[in-house]
């Protein structure tokens, strides 16, 4: 005879089970306005030559803590803007610390979601106008950098306070309109669609619930420049569409748009309003069928490391090279070569290698997050998960600080903007020597544990 259970006792066990779950997880999640009432000058394109005009559509910083069990918390910060530098997160971990909740180095992942209409902040391509600012912008600028330091301190410790028990799962979707920009011409390699360059058009979600399953929060990551539109007005471009297209269609959730390595990725159409609201709109269905399909529970402990490696630059320059480059026509060349002279003539030295942290959490051996400082192009993203699995491996740029573009082998080898050019912008005395990709490579291979080198199961 087949046992009869009762009704009760199964949804008695139901309970028990979703209660355990909710258990092991707690989350928090919290947004903030990040958009200026002054006038001040936005960053991402040096043709800009004074405030922005107005705002198209708010910005925000967004973040998401999550704790399993008795752990320390670990949190992801995303804001729209070009870039974020170190000195800024430095900045909120010691705020975190004033305020009583100190958060570990290793488990704090901020991510600029690169936007090119969001305000200057000091610390990040300082050099984009090829000249200094007049007095009033730059306070005005000091003004935002130290207003988005406070707000994203707030948004955190809001995010931390609203720890509660939740349900974490993920699974991936796809979008299709980044593309490869870099196309070889005859006379080198120009910004324009190359339909058979490398991409990635994997769009891993993060996905939040109570217990009782409502949405709470969703965190998404997609390997693309933010530069669909380029007008002097605020607007978070595709990932802050997206967020908002999120946050239509589930009422009460908050979503997160990260960047992956789309460094040398665009999105296609672009330079008008209703080619951004098509992005947005494409990547939030990618969210959707994603959230829709059946989807893997993530579990903890997350295990959080980092290293920090120092990116060697290639032959600097001398004195005479600089001298001739300080009279160049081109304002750029001439404004960043009178500045490395003036470092000579005060007898102070120029750097010879960049900072780099690399980051990595591993949820349990299920899921390994890779963390990147910088501009990133598309073949790191696709090393890695080669590497380690497409399945379990979310690699994320743009995340920690934002110091310039960080080409891999092949595009160095192939020179260009990503490989040499945009140095100029971020202040950087010269390109990276040959070989960084390798130095990074083994870097993330160190902190990558052996269950993610091994086939998965």
């Amino acid at each position: 005879m087949r046992p009869i259970f009762p009704k009760f006792a199964l949804l008695s066990a139901l309970a028990l089970l979703a209660g355990s779950a909710a258990a092991e997880w707690q989350a928090g999640v919290a947004k903030v306005d990040i958009t200026p009432d002054f006038p001040v000058r936005l960053s991402g394109y040096g043709s800009r030559t004074g405030p922005h005009e107005g705002v198209s559509m708010p910005i925000h910083a967004k973040a998401l803590a999550l704790r399993w069990e008795g752990d320390e918390p670990l949190v992801m910060l995303t804001v729209d803007n070009c870039g974020v530098p170190a000195a800024m997160r430095t900045a909120v971990l010691a705020g975190l610390q004033k305020a009583g909740q100190p958060l570990a180095n290793a488990r704090f992942a901020l991510h600029s979601s690169h936007t090119h209409c969001a305000p200057l902040v000091n610390g990040v391509l300082g050099f984009l106008f090829g000249e200094a600012l007049p007095a009033e912008e730059q306070a005005a600028v000091d003004r935002y950098t130290a207003l988005l330091t406070e707000r994203m301190t707030e948004v955190v410790l809001a995010a931390l306070k609203d720890l509660q028990p939740a349900l974490v799962d993920r699974g991936t979707g796809r979008a299709g309109f980044a593309l490869n920009r870099r196309l070889k011409t005859e006379t080198g390699y120009a910004n324009s669609p190359n339909y058979a360059g490398p991409r990635d058009h994997d769009l891993p979600v993060l996905r939040v619930r109570s217990p009782e399953g409502k949405l709470r929060a969703l965190f998404s990551s997609y390997a693309c420049h933010c530069t669909t539109l380029s007008i002097n007005h605020i607007h978070p471009d595709w990932a802050g569409t997206a967020q908002a297209e999120l946050e239509l269609r589930f009422p009460g959730a908050i979503a997160l748009t990260a960047i992956g390595c789309g460094a040398d990725q665009n999105p296609y159409p672009r330079r008008e309003m209703p080619h951004v609201t098509a992005h947005g709109v494409e990547l939030a269905k990618g969210v959707v069928a994603a959230i829709t399909q059946p989807m893997q529970p993530v579990h903890g402990p997350v295990t959080c490391r980092t290293k920090e490696l120092d990116l060697p630059f290639d032959t600097l320059p001398d004195r005479a090279e600089w001298q001739r480059r300080s009279t160049d026509k081109n304002k750029w060349t001439a404004h960043h070569a009178r500045h490395f002279l003036g470092l000579l003539e005060r007898n102070e030295s120029i750097p010879t290698q960049l900072p780099y942290l690399v980051q990595t959490w591993d949820f349990h051996g299920g899921l390994l997050m890779v963390q990147l400082p910088g501009e990133v192009v598309v073949d790191y993203g696709l090393r890695f998960k080669k590497a380690y699995g497409r399945d379990r491996t979310w690699v994320n740029a743009y995340t920690n600080d934002v110091p310039c573009y960080i080409p891999s082998q092949r595009v160095w080898e192939e020179g260009g903007y990503e490989a040499a050019g945009a140095m100029t912008y971020y202040g950087r005395p010269t390109r990276f020597a040959s070989g960084v990709e390798e130095l990074i490579a083994q870097a993330v291979d160190e902190l990558t544990p052996p269950a993610f080198k091994q086939p998965a199961h």
